[in-house]
């Protein structure tokens, strides 16, 4: 028998270890998606890669890329305890998962504050557009997906504006407009921007070298930094990875986009008009006497919320998103108690989409081993 397995790798930055507390490293683990959700959840099934605090993400992405492309290639061998046979498994890659910022540079994009600020597709604009009423509605409409293989080709022109002069601002220019930067290759064009800078520079009393000299003595540190490679062999190796689309095959992280961004910021603003209408104890008061039957918790920790208001975890913003209504319902104005309404139905469509779409590609994936066609349909559940 031959087996499909799908992987989903999880890549964060982490710190605090025991000898050196923010020794910054980076960590890879994945988790087998066969398994039913309440398995997959357990500390036990999650499979630690590797972490080390000295390689960038993209480097251990690629010594990842490889080991998978490896072992798809001629297959794992090992013995199935049920049926009590040897059989083989192909390891495919499902998605990527992890946080907004790691996401981005995955994706060999800038992140949140490029005029273009979404790394599954082109929506965005200048500052002054989304600021205009179309502007701002055209971030709530479907946009065009990014092409794969258009990201290398914005990596490659960047590459080509290090050889030139003047190019600093205009490197600046093409990642804001275009939202792509390549973390694996960044360091290369910065030391290519200061050679140049260094060596266009006038020192009196010498004779300034010409532009053709200082583009061939670029183009020499160029050789030496690729190591032998080439410019592909250099950027990021997740793009065009075999049966993995890096701007589609990432779900929506739900932890910093909804618990620690809308909610987390309304939270605020909700508090600052309990104070300001010196509310705050009835708020208390409401919160410690709310029925919890219903929120799978012994209960919800008033005096902590309400003291450490400015600090508060996921635990506590996922809970909150779903009483807030009935604390605040005679102590905000009407707009606010409807706006968190709106918050908790969306939190409750959150978590439900994301697990029937799980179930739903894990279904589907049993139809074919092509990891390609896996992918794919992961892809049309996610949109659906």
């Amino acid at each position: 028998m031959v087996y499909t397995v799908p992987l989903i790798i999880f890549m964060d930055n982490v710190s605090g270890n025991i000898s050196k507390q923010w020794n910054k490293h980076h960590a890879i683990y994945m988790s087998n998606a066969n398994l039913p959700r309440e398995m997959l959840e357990k500390e036990f099934f999650v499979c630690f890669v590797t972490s080390l605090p000295h390689a960038a993400p993209m480097e251990l992405m690629r010594a990842m890329k490889q080991s998978i492309s490896d072992a798809a290639m001629s297959g794992v061998v090992t013995r199935d305890c049920k049926d009590n046979e040897e059989v083989l498994l192909i390891p495919c890659r499902l998605f990527l998962a992890g946080d907004n910022p790691m996401q981005a540079e995955e994706c060999s994009h800038a992140g949140l504050n490029c005029n273009y600020f979404c790394w599954t597709c082109d929506i965005g604009g200048t500052k002054e557009f989304k600021a205009s009423g179309d502007g701002y509605s055209s971030l709530f409409t479907v946009s065009t997906y990014l092409n794969q293989t258009l990201t290398p080709d914005d990596v490659l022109v960047q590459f080509e504006m290090a050889l030139k002069s003047s190019v600093m601002e205009k490197i600046k220019n093409s990642v804001s407009s275009t939202g792509i930067r390549d973390s694996a290759s960044i360091s290369i064009i910065n030391t290519l921007v200061e050679l140049g800078k260094k060596l266009r520079k006038h020192v009196a009393g010498t004779q300034a070298m010409s532009e053709a000299d200082v583009t061939a003595a670029l183009e020499k540190e160029f050789e030496k930094l690729l190591r032998g490679n080439t410019v592909d062999d250099t950027i990021n190796p997740l793009l065009g990875m075999d049966g993995l689309n890096m701007h589609m095959d990432k779900p929506t992280e739900i932890l910093h986009t909804v618990l620690l961004g809308v909610v987390k910021y309304f939270w605020g603003q909700t508090v600052f008009l309990l104070e300001k209408a010196k509310l705050m104890d009835v708020f208390q008061t409401h919160l410690h006497s709310v029925d919890t039957d219903g929120l799978n918790a012994p209960c919800l920790g008033a005096d902590y919320i309400c003291h450490y208001k400015g600090s508060l975890i996921r635990k506590h913003f996922k809970s909150l998103a779903q009483v807030m209504p009935f604390l605040i319902y005679d102590l905000v104005p009407s707009t606010v108690l409807n706006a968190w309404t709106i918050i908790g139905e969306l939190v409750v469509l959150i978590w439900h989409t994301n697990i029937l779409n799980m179930e739903a590609y894990l279904v589907s994936s049993y139809a074919s081993v092509d990891s390609r066609s896996h992918t794919e349909s992961f892809r049309q559940c996610y949109l659906e």
